[in-house]
Formats: C-alpha cells, structure tokens, sequence
C-alpha cells in the first residue's frame, strides 16, 4: 500500500488528496458547494453537500488515478471547525441544515452569557471566548428553533457533530459517532484540562450530553469505511479540525513553533506545550495533535476573513474572473496609495473580537483603481496576521523567529512578501503548501504504520521558500497605524 488518503472538507469546497510515502501530492480533486445566506451574518451549509461533495472527491481522485482502494494505507479527515450538524440518530437526517463558523447569528445570546458573568468560568474550562463562532450556541440555537428538536434531544434520539463527526458517521454506516479533542476543543462544551465534556458547560447551554460524540485522539484507528460508495475498506486513521492538522502538516512539534493556515479565514497557532495556559490578549488556547496520547496546548489567533476577501472581490464586486488572477490585478499598481480595506463582513476575530464591527473601504480617490483595491484586499490579510502575531508575542516568553504559512493563498508571493515586511521576520512556505490535508495525512499514516515517525516525515521534507522582510521597520510600523485607525473606525457599527 503506497498511499495515504486524506479527505479535507473546508469552507467553500470539499478536497480529496492522495500523498505518496514521501510526502507529496500525487493527485487530488476538489469540489465547491454551495453557501446559504438565509439572512446577514447567518451562513449555512446543506449538510448533504458537504458530504457528497467529499465522498465525490475521494471516489473521483482514486479513478483518475487508477488507484485501487486497496492500495492506500489508511484515511485522514481534516475538517472546517465549529461548523455545527444535528441528525437523527435512526434515520440519519439532519434537523436543520449546518450552521457554519462564520454565522453570527447568536451573538446576542452569547452577549447575554458573558453579561451573566459565564466568561471567565468557560475560558477557565475550555480555553475559548465566549462567541458565536463556536459550536454550543450553535446546538443551543437548532434545539430552540426546530419544531421537536429539543424533545427528540432529550429521548436520546439526536446526534451533535461537527464536519468530521458528520462524515464518518456516514463513512461507517452510522457505527461510528465519534470526534477527536482538536474538534472537541472548538466547542465551549469540551473541558480541556479535565479531558472531558463538562457538564456544567452542557447545562450553561442547555444541551442534553446524549447529543456529544465520543472523543478520540487525533492519530487512532477508528474503523473501516462501510458504504458502498467506491472506496472499498480504507481504514480511518486520522482526525483532526482543520488548523490543528495544519499545525501538525508544519510539524510544530516544539513549545514556540508557529504557523499561519491562509484560507477562507486565517488562523495562527503556536505551540505551547503540555501546560495549560490562558492568553492575556484575547487569543484561545486550544487542544493539538498529540501522538503521545498527552494533552498539548497552542494559542490561536483566528481571523474570519483571509482568503475570503479575495472571493468577495470574485463574486461581489466582479473585479476578477478567477481568485488566482488577484495577484496580478495587485501588480497594476506600485501601491495601494493608503487605501485601507477592513474585511469586517462577519464582525473581527482576535484580537479584537468584535461581532458589531463590519467591512470598511477607506482612503478612496478619484485616482483609485481596481488594482488598488486588489492590492489593499491582500494587504488586508497580511495586516490582520500581523495583529495576531503581536499579540502571540505578547503572550509568550520569546517572541517568534519565523512564521511557516500554508494554505491556498499562501502561494501568492507578493501577500507573503508584504507579510514577512510587516512582520520583520522570514516567513517560511514549504513546497507542499496543503499542510491541511498533509497533516490529516501524516496522522493516519503514523497510527497505521505508514511511516515509523516524525523524524522520518522530517527527513522527506523540502526546504521550501522564505521570504525575507525587505520594508524598513519605521515603514512597516507606519503602515500598520494606518491600518490600526481603519479598523478602530470599524469597530461596533452596528451601535453595539
């Protein structure tokens, strides 16, 4: 068996990757879904979407390949995290479609949590904010809105999952409801320093423990897959929500390794060890990848909108055909002429945290061109990861050498090279920049023998390319007091 599978269920669409025993890509497939906007800041998913849309993936890059399912070694499942499906346990129909990160549509009642005096109790517990992004309120919310959803729950007849859960539950004909601690950890239900589903957190949101998964390590066998759908008996190996398994596609593996994951929203973690630790700059701590079955911590800094501004101006604005030809609209022009964009479309993540805030366009002239605005789009997402990293560094005992990147959009080299300017350190992409999927695939490939262990992966990898800060620090420092301005301006439009 000379390959790993890994499936990776993102935001906007659903990829099937196979790596070979050294670690690239050989092939791989990739289908887009739809998103559901019901009303603003709500945004859903058809949960048979997502799940169709990954088993045609994975059916259609084992045919193009002429790949056997016998021939691959085991199964890893990344997934977008906190995006929140119920189903029924007997039919295996979900009750509502699924709510994803982004929506907001419980801020208020996560408002009247943390007015409750709940915050500090939650973050001592799981490490997290109290904020709609994450799954409980989520749950809490389908419970109350779905006529005889909460009664069903309350007979034991409803399952929670996120994506992953979701799945394999499908994968193995309904034997399996299960999860691991990295997509437990996104919950505000989880107790990450007690191991556990926290009952008092389950009673905080009114939400039946019947309903959770049960929890599993990141790199464990779970069982074959049982459909009749093309993909035979691969074996499930791997599990985990999709930036933890960035971070371990990276191989931070040490306290102080950091990465930042440029996808439909960005997200930068850096591990911090087996000590649980709580931000004093508004980051999370969260659950890793542990091969050693031993809980292990990082700060995350998450950023709503990365890559997603990028489609904006694909699908919104009509200013480009393709989200590959951002690039080279930027270049039109030198510079973005102070034009400051401030992607607030779903409110501002770390380490501002603010739902009320929405998107700005500041600094227009009669001069403005589309370029500038394509320039001012990608300058926004390295802004808003400056932010993060300063408030990363903040937190911790050093501050961070170099940030190895990943994620589609890290391949475009003029947003790296304005990242490593503002930060004023290298910033690293390896040659396989679908550290996601790597890292879901790495997963199973150690539970199953695929490889011996992360020394061996370390010896397979290629140096990758950095790219070294060129902008001058007073400059770079100048550019990010503008941009700090925009976004104070901002901050609780909505009169929060």
């Amino acid at each position: 068996m000379n390959y790993i599978l890994a499936l990776d269920q993102g935001t906007t669409s659903s990829r099937a990757i196979l790596f070979t025993r050294d670690g690239r890509v050989h092939a791989q497939a990739q289908h887009e879904f739809e998103q559901i906007y019901p009303k603003s800041g709500w945004v859903e998913h058809d949960p048979y979407a997502i799940l169709t849309s990954q088993l045609t993936a994975a059916v259609e890059v084992l045919g193009k390949s002429r790949i056997r399912p016998r021939d691959v070694a085991a199964m890893g499942i990344t997934n977008q995290r906190e995006t929140t499906i119920v189903w029924n346990r007997h039919t295996g129909k979900p009750v509502y479609n699924a709510i994803v990160w982004q929506d907001r549509r419980t801020a208020e009642f996560c408002s009247q949590l943390a007015a409750q005096g709940a915050s500090e109790m939650v973050r001592q517990r799981t490490g997290l904010l109290i904020d709609s992004y994450f799954s409980g309120t989520k749950i809490r919310w389908i419970l109350d809105h779905v006529e005889g959803a909460r009664e069903q729950a309350e007979r034991g007849e409803l399952a929670f999952g996120t994506v992953d859960s979701w799945l394999i539950w499908n994968l193995t004909s309904g034997k399996q409801h299960v999860t691991d601690r990295t997509n437990a950890s996104r919950t505000l239900l989880y107790n990450i320093v007690e191991d556990r589903w926290d009952a008092e957190l389950l009673r905080l949101l009114d939400i039946p423990e019947s309903m959770m998964p049960r929890v599993i390590w990141s790199s464990e066998q779970v069982g074959a897959v049982s459909t009749t759908l093309g993909l035979g008996e691969i074996e499930i190996a791997g599990i985990a929500g999709d930036q933890q398994s960035a971070l371990f596609g990276q191989l931070c593996l040490n306290p102080g390794d950091a990465k930042n994951t440029y996808g439909t929203g960005c997200f930068l973690l850096e591990n911090i060890g087996t000590d649980f630790a709580l931000s004093q700059k508004q980051l999370v701590t969260t659950l890793t990848c542990s091969l050693e079955r031993k809980l292990t911590y990082a700060y995350e800094g998450s950023i709503f909108i990365g890559g997603a501004v990028v489609q904006w101006l694909r699908d919104n604005l009509g200013l480009i055909r393709h989200s590959s030809d951002i690039e080279a609209l930027a270049q039109t022009v030198e510079s973005s002429e102070d034009l400051v964009l401030v992607p607030a479309f779903v409110g501002l993540g770390a380490p501002h945290w603010d739902p009320h805030a929405a998107g700005l366009l500041i600094g227009l002239r009669r001069n403005t061109q589309p370029g500038h605005i394509a320039r001012a789009a990608l300058e926004s997402i390295a802004f808003q990861v400056a932010d993060v990293l300063e408030a990363m560094n903040q937190d911790t005992s050093t501050a961070c050498k170099e940030l190895r990147v990943d994620g589609g959009a890290s391949a475009n080299n003029l947003l790296m090279q304005f990242q490593a300017d503002l930060l004023g350190i290298p910033v690293v992409r390896p040659e396989v920049v679908e550290t996601t999927a790597l890292g879901a695939a790495y997963l199973a490939g150690l539970a199953s023998g695929f490889w011996s262990s992360p020394e061996e992966i370390w010896k397979l990898r290629d140096a990758g390319h950095r790219f070294e800060p060129q902008l001058g620090t007073q400059d770079a420092r100048a550019r990010r007091e503008r941009w700090q301005n925009a976004v104070e301006r901002s901050k609780r439009w909505d009169g929060a």
